[in-house]
């Protein structure tokens, strides 16, 4: 992952190109971690900051909660509102126009990554309502260390020139810079920042996995040759696992209160 991811916006702006897959195959959270935070919000009003196809909002509005989402990409936008009767701004974050309405919380889910850390938690800072809460969460992945060397054999196979080889190390060593980079941004705009994880496991058949693999970060850019020969090598090792596999999650959470 980028040290700055934030500035890799063609990345950031790419999960759109088949949004349908993306709602299909991606992860949700951990129910318990959304109650938390509903519950820790003085009240119900919430924004979603980068809420794509409305994943985590979804799963807020059945805790009760009332949903405005932000999305960068109109397709991603236009997929939450059409299939989950989403309301829905289009905008990056950072220049999103809040028109002086405000929030109990702000959460981002799997997003804040791609968002300036700074400038997004001044803008968070200057939503939040007094006792408000911030709120940001990442799905990690924790494969077993046998089908992460098997993975990564096949992305150093398919794609050398990558800049760093996926599921060469633990993913959650990967995203500790980005946890740090957050939680600065946060710290400098809204005091201390308290960090909780949530583990949790999902189950895949090989159909599954290679379902989802092509929303990961950055691989709609991958050359179709190139993405067919990664999408059989990692069917070939999921096979080589007896045809599926579960996946470890932590759900990290990041957290601050106004």
């Amino acid at each position: 992952m980028p040290t700055a991811p934030h500035r890799a916006r063609e990345v950031a702006e790419s999960f759109g190109s088949d949004p349908a897959r993306y709602d299909r195959t991606r992860p949700h959270y951990p129910a318990a971690m959304i109650d938390a935070i509903a519950a820790a919000a003085p009240g119900s009003d919430v924004l979603d900051v980068g809420t794509g196809t409305g994943i985590a909002a979804l799963q807020f509005q059945r805790a009760g909660c009332r949903v405005l989402g932000v999305e960068v990409d109109e397709r991603m936008a236009a997929f939450a509102r059409e299939r989950h009767g989403l309301e829905v701004e289009v905008a990056p974050f950072e220049h999103w126009d809040p028109a002086g309405r405000t929030f109990d919380a702000v959460v981002s889910g799997q997003t804040w990554h791609w968002i300036d850390p700074v400038a997004g938690a001044e803008k968070a800072d200057a939503i939040l309502l007094a006792g408000g809460l911030l709120a940001l969460f990442w799905n990690v992945f924790e494969p077993s260390p046998e089908l992460a060397r098997e993975f990564a054999a096949v992305y150093r196979r398919v794609l050398p020139g990558l800049p760093f080889t996926p599921w060469e190390r633990p993913a959650l060593e990967a995203f500790d810079t980005v946890f740090a980079k957050s939680e600065a941004g946060i710290r400098a705009a809204l005091g201390e920042t308290e960090r909780r994880r949530y583990d949790w496991e999902e189950d895949y058949t090989r159909e599954q996995w290679l379902d989802q693999l092509p929303t990961h970060g950055g691989h709609s850019h991958v050359p179709p040759g190139q993405l067919a020969e990664l999408v059989t090598g990692i069917g070939d090792a999921i096979d080589a696992a007896g045809g599926r596999f579960t996946m470890r999650y932590a759900t990290v959470l990041v957290t601050a209160t106004r």
